[in-house]
């Protein structure tokens, strides 16, 4: 390994509409829809749902706050990375960006396994050969330059939006009577709301992403604003969608009726005519392919940059473009890689894609970014003010404060109720499994740290550096939607 690579990614091509897109298509408000609103209603019991999202959404944009502050300070693609080497240490930084690829290819990689059981339902065949089709696809798809894929990312979000609508109107409709039951304080104080706490956390993950894209944004204090309102925006989504599927089945049974009718989404939907039945089971595939592509695309950027700074092998930084970086090649070749090995393990020893495959790598990669979050405020907290920028006591020490003392409780909740994400059997040690791994992969990373210090202090002394010179690379003109 060497110091750093002087390439850097093509300057002021993704707009604030296509950092909004990126964060909301990896949320994939039409995965929720279908799947995990119905799942929480059915494992939880819960029927205030919809405030739980409300409370879930506000504490995620109190800790988005802290981590786009400091992400806009440091313009690093590979955020946590760049965010934690700039205010906890540089074994932290590397410690941090270890678990944020952890984490981001578990919840990628875990959508392989829910969309080769969905085409395998819809179509016949083995799920395994429709996830290697779709990992195929998104190998392809992710050496796009980044304008062509947010175009493709922008087209299916909309028309998902436009299906979650006319859901929510289908649902409110076909009530007898408005009932605000699900946004009723007392449904919280119930046994199962840790779960569905957990659940929630697990839904809004990826809105984080914008902060990959800050090298490349026109505009970085966008980057705050994607996220924040991303967080807000699909709570409140997700909120409603909750209360609608609520109101259609009867309030005060929700539960009851997602756990009898698997399909208990399409069900409402179907009030509004078949068409839309029929564009949901469409639109399901190609909302996981984007969300993957979402998530393929933000770890492209976390390979890229810490080979460039040489914490990662040097030849992982090249890209197609010269040194203008329309596509990260050698970060897109690594993550479908590891995507390969790991699908082809789950296939291999015949695992559940849905069950075990999708469940415990989606939990994994939610555990780890809401960590994250966490430790992002708390860099937030140290920055001293000289270094803060734009932003004032809000962003750098109420916000964090507020989202670190609320993200904590979320964390003790999710981390109490893993069994419930995975399917665990009561009493098992499986859900001790996830934060081991989270734990275990960020010790790695401040080990590799020390070895750089000890081996390589020119490359320990460029960890979290960021954007080379302008001069050194000059930007480029291209602007994004």
């Amino acid at each position: 390994m060497t110091a750093q690579v002087q390439v850097a990614l093509a300057r002021r091509t993704v707009t604030p509409a296509g950092l909004w897109t990126f964060g909301a298509a990896a949320s994939a408000p039409l995965v929720v829809l279908l799947g995990g609103i119905p799942a929480i209603y059915a494992a939880t019991g819960v029927t205030a749902l919809p405030a739980t999202y409300l409370l879930v959404a506000a504490t995620v944009a109190l800790l988005a706050v802290g981590y786009t502050a400091k992400a806009r300070q440091v313009s690093h693609p590979a955020a946590y990375y760049g965010i934690l080497a700039s205010g906890l240490g540089r074994g932290w930084g590397v410690a941090g960006g270890m678990v944020a690829l952890l984490a981001y290819n578990a919840i990628q990689i875990s959508l392989y396994g829910l969309l080769g059981a969905t085409l395998a339902a819809q179509l016949g065949g083995s799920w395994p050969v429709w996830a290697g089709i779709a990992l195929a696809s998104v190998a392809v798809f992710g050496r796009w330059p980044v304008v062509r894929s947010t175009w493709l990312l922008a087209g299916v979000l909309t028309v998902s939006l436009l299906v979650v609508a006319v859901f929510i109107a289908a649902g409110v409709g076909s009530a007898n009577t408005l009932s605000w039951d699900g946004f009723n304080a007392s449904g919280l104080a119930v046994g199962g709301i840790g779960g569905a706490v957990a659940f929630g956390v697990a839904s809004l993950m990826g809105i984080d992403a914008p902060g990959s894209f800050v090298e490349e944004a026109v505009d970085r204090r966008a980057v705050s604003r994607a996220t924040i309102t991303g967080a807000l925006v699909l709570g409140v989504v997700y909120a409603t969608a909750a209360w609608a599927m609520g109101l259609a089945v009867g309030p005060a049974s929700p539960g009851q009726a997602a756990a009898a009718d698997p399909d208990l989404p399409l069900t409402i939907l179907d009030r509004a005519g078949t068409f839309w039945v029929t564009a949901a089971g469409l639109l399901l595939i190609l909302a996981i392919i984007t969300a993957m592509l979402a998530f393929h695309s933000v770890i492209a950027r976390y390979v890229f940059a810490m080979a460039r700074e040489g914490v990662l092998p040097t030849g992982l930084a090249g890209a197609d473009g010269g040194a203008r970086v329309a596509a990260p090649r050698g970060g897109s070749l690594t993550q479908t890689a590891t995507a390969a090995v790991v699908v082809g393990g789950f296939a291999l020893v015949g695992a559940d894609p849905v069950g075990q495959m999708f469940a415990w790598l989606s939990t994994l990669g939610a555990l780890g970014l809401l960590c994250l979050l966490l430790a992002a405020s708390a860099s937030a907290l140290t920055a001293p003010k000289p270094a803060r920028g734009d932003g004032g006591l809000w962003q750098w020490r109420v916000a964090p404060t507020l989202g670190l003392l609320a993200g904590s409780v979320v964390l003790v909740a999710m981390v109490s109720n893993a069994g419930a994400l995975l399917g665990a059997a009561p009493g098992s040690l499986l859900p001790l499994l996830l934060p081991a791994i989270v734990a275990g992969t960020a010790a790695a990373g401040g080990m590799w740290a020390g070895h750089l210090r000890q081996t390589q202090p020119q490359v320990y002394a460029g960890i979290g550096h960021g954007t080379p010179a302008t001069n050194a690379v000059p930007d480029a003109i291209n602007v994004n939607i």
